[in-house]
């Protein structure tokens, strides 16, 4: 790939990380009601998710993933409960003044999952990879050091896309200070978070 083709993909690739999705809405809502050390293992899971698309396009793998739906069905419904399950969380949450809270034991690897079952099963995220990205790579000709470079690259670019948002949920969540403001964002991010998980299992 010269240099105009990797920019293509660089800008194809942004444009599709920094749109709105369920996974930047997820973020955002956790970011809001909990503080942004208890999101990272959310947005690596996220991370995570776009590396194993994007191995298994490199690999050729993707008209076998197609051929398993319901294994993706699977996964995708287990990012949908859990959306859910962190929704009723949120909704349910005392009304605290915000503070970082420190994570439960065995709740970074659960956010993890979370996040990469999330970007598995998000109708979004595979069309760009199974249809998408074959169009601005030539995947015939891809070595593995020009793959792992793409790889990193795409690291970079969603990691900036995600913490973007996650760092301006951050500090507006800096502002609140009352318990009842701290309510509604509860029940706000939550009713995000729910919205969140309905869109991904309305999705084909």
């Amino acid at each position: 790939m010269d240099l105009s083709g990797f920019l293509v993909f660089c800008g194809v690739y942004a444009m599709a990380t920094f749109s709105p999705g369920p996974a930047v809405a997820a973020i955002v809502a956790r970011t809001l009601a909990v503080g942004l050390g208890r999101t990272a293992p959310f947005i690596f899971g996220v991370i995570a998710g776009d590396l194993v698309w994007f191995a298994l396009v490199a690999l050729g793998l993707a008209a076998l993933a197609q051929n398993f739906q319901t294994l993706f069905l699977v996964i995708k419904y287990a990012g949908v409960a859990y959306l859910l399950y962190l929704a009723f969380k949120l909704w349910t949450a005392p009304a605290d003044a915000p503070k970082e809270a420190p994570q439960a034991r065995g709740e970074g690897w659960k956010l993890f999952l979370g996040g990469l079952a999330l970007t598995m099963g998000n109708a979004k995220v595979m069309v760009f990879f199974v249809s998408i990205l074959p169009l601005v790579v030539d995947l015939a000709a891809l070595t593995p050091l020009f793959a792992m470079e793409l790889a990193v690259t795409m690291m970079l670019i969603l990691s900036a896309a995600m913490w973007t948002y996650a760092l301006a949920a951050s500090r507006a969540r800096r502002l609140i200070s009352s318990p009842r403001a701290m309510r509604l964002v509860n029940r706000g991010t939550g009713a995000v978070m729910a919205g969140a998980a309905v869109a991904v299992a309305a999705r084909g």
